[in-house]
C-alpha cells in the first residue's frame, strides 16, 4: 500500500523558510522511500514568512508595491495574491514594521500605519475583495488611524482639518467622517491574525503593553494610552461602536480596533487563519502520517503556534504527528496529550547554535529520514 505523508512546517527561523524546512523533509522521506507520496503545504501563524508560505501553498504571486514606512519614507514592499486572484495576504509589518526604522528614529508619537493602507488600496486596484492581514511586529501606536487615513476615511481636529500622522495627533481628533472612505470596502472581508488578547488602553492596553519597546518613554505612553482612549470615544460617539473592550483591540498599537470598528474584520488566531485559508482539513484526507516543525519547541507551542495548530486537526482525524525541531526548550510533555506523537530535534551531535543554523538544511533531512525509517517499521 502507498504510504501518503502531509508535510506542514513553520520556518526555523534565521535558518530555514518554512518552504525550505518542507523540501528538506520531503527530501529525507524520498531518500529511504521514494515511492512515498508526499504533499507539502508550508504554514506560518499570520508574522513572519506568512507570505512566501502562503504564496507557495496556494500557487499565489508575489507583488511588489510602493508604500510609506513608518516614519513616512517610501519604501518598496510587497505582498501575496493568492493563485485564485481573489485574495490579497499582508503583512503589516512590510509596511509599519519595527524592523524596517533603526532604534534612535523608532517614536511612537509619529510613527504611522499609512503604508498598510497604501497596501490594501493597491490590491483592491489588482481586484482583490478578500484580505488576510498579519498584524505582529509593528512600530506604531496610532489605532490604525494611518491606515485609515490611506483608505479614505477622514479624521478631523476642531477646525475640519485632518489631523497628523501618529499617535500624538490623536489628541486632536474631534470627528471622524466615513462618507469619504474608498467604496470599493463595502464589498471587502477582511480576517486579522491577532494571537494576543490586550484591549486598546489601561495597564494591558496598546501603549502600556507594547508602547516601551517601540520607543516610548513612561511619560509617552501616558499620553499615548490617554489619545488612544479619546479615538475610542470619538469612534463610540461618531459610529456607534464601543471598542474599549475588544480583546485583541490593542493588538499592534490599535490596529485591531481599525479593522474591527471601521472594516468589519474578524480577529482570529494566526494559524487557525492560516490553516483554514489552505483548506488544510481536505488535505488531511487519505494522509498516514504527519510530519510539522519549527526552530525551537517549548511550552509556548501549545499557544498559538504552528506545530499544535497542525498537530490538533490531525489528532482530530486519528493521525500520527511527529514534530521536527531545531531544539527541545523545557517540559514539552504537554504538548504530547494535544496530538503529538513524537519530537526530534534535528541536531544529532555537540554543535554550537551557529553550526546547526549553517548546517540546517542537511539536519533537517537526516531527521526526516531516520523518522520515515521508524515508520516503515510500522507499516
Amino acid at each position: 500500500m502507498k504510504v501518503k505523508i502531509l508535510v506542514s512546517s513553520d520556518s526555523f527561523k534565521g535558518s530555514l523558510s518554512a518552504i525550505e524546512v518542507c523540501q528538506a523533509i520531503e527530501e529525507g522521506i524520498k531518500d529511504l522511500c521514494p515511492e512515498t507520496e508526499v504533499i507539502s503545504v508550508p504554514v506560518a501563524d499570520g508574522g513572519e514568512g506568512t507570505l512566501e508560505a502562503m504564496s507557495y501553498a496556494t500557487s499565489g504571486e508575489l507583488v511588489k508595491v510602493f508604500c510609506l514606512n513608518p516614519i513616512g519614507e517610501k519604501i518598496e514592499s510587497y505582498y501575496t495574491i493568492t493563485g485564485d486572484g481573489k485574495t490579497a495576504i499582508i503583512e503589516m509589518a512590510k509596511a509599519a514594521g519595527l524592523y524596517l526604522i533603526p532604534q534612535e528614529k523608532r517614536n511612537p508619537y509619529y510613527t504611522t500605519t499609512y503604508g498598510v493602507g497604501e497596501i490594501i488600496l493597491d490590491a483592491l486596484d489588482k481586484g482583490c475583495r478578500n484580505f488576510i492581514v498579519g498584524i505582529g511586529g509593528s512600530a506604531t501606536n496610532d489605532g490604525g488611524v494611518g491606515m485609515l487615513q490611506a483608505l479614505g476615511f477622514k479624521f478631523l481636529d476642531s477646525k475640519g482639518e485632518e489631523i497628523a500622522k501618529g499617535g500624538l495627533a490623536l489628541k486632536d481628533l474631534v470627528k471622524i467622517d466615513i462618507s469619504t472612505r474608498d467604496p470599493r470596502l463595502e464589498g471587502c472581508t477582511f480576517k486579522v491574525a491577532c494571537d494576543v488578547d490586550n484591549t486598546l488602553c489601561g495597564e494591558k492596553g496598546a501603549s502600556y503593553v507594547f508602547g516601551p519597546q517601540k520607543g516610548a518613554t513612561l511619560e509617552m505612553v501616558k499620553v499615548l494610552d490617554a489619545n488612544l482612549y479619546r479615538y475610542a470615544q470619538v469612534i463610540e460617539r461618531d459610529l456607534g461602536i464601543r471598542v474599549l473592550d475588544v480583546k485583541g483591540g490593542g493588538a499592534a498599537g490599535g490596529i485591531g480596533v481599525a479593522f474591527t470598528a471601521f472594516l468589519n474584520a474578524q480577529l482570529v488566531s494566526g494559524v487557525e487563519l492560516i490553516l483554514d485559508s489552505l483548506n488544510f482539513n481536505d488535505k488531511l484526507n487519505g494522509v498516514d502520517l504527519v510530519i510539522t516543525g519549527e526552530g525551537q519547541i517549548d511550552q509556548q507551542t501549545a499557544y498559538g503556534k504552528v506545530p499544535m495548530g497542525v498537530a490538533k486537526r490531525a489528532k482530530a482525524v486519528n493521525i500520527p504527528v511527529v514534530a521536527l525541531v531545531g531544539s527541545i526548550n523545557g517540559d514539552t510533555s504537554t504538548l504530547y496529550n494535544l496530538g503529538l506523537n513524537a519530537i526530534f530535534s534535528v541536531v544529532n551531535k555537540p554543535m554550537t547554535l551557529e553550526q546547526a543554523m549553517e548546517n540546517g538544511y542537511t539536519l533537517v533531512k537526516e531527521t526526516a529520514r531516520n523518522v520515515m525509517g521508524l515508520f516503515s517499521i510500522k507499516k
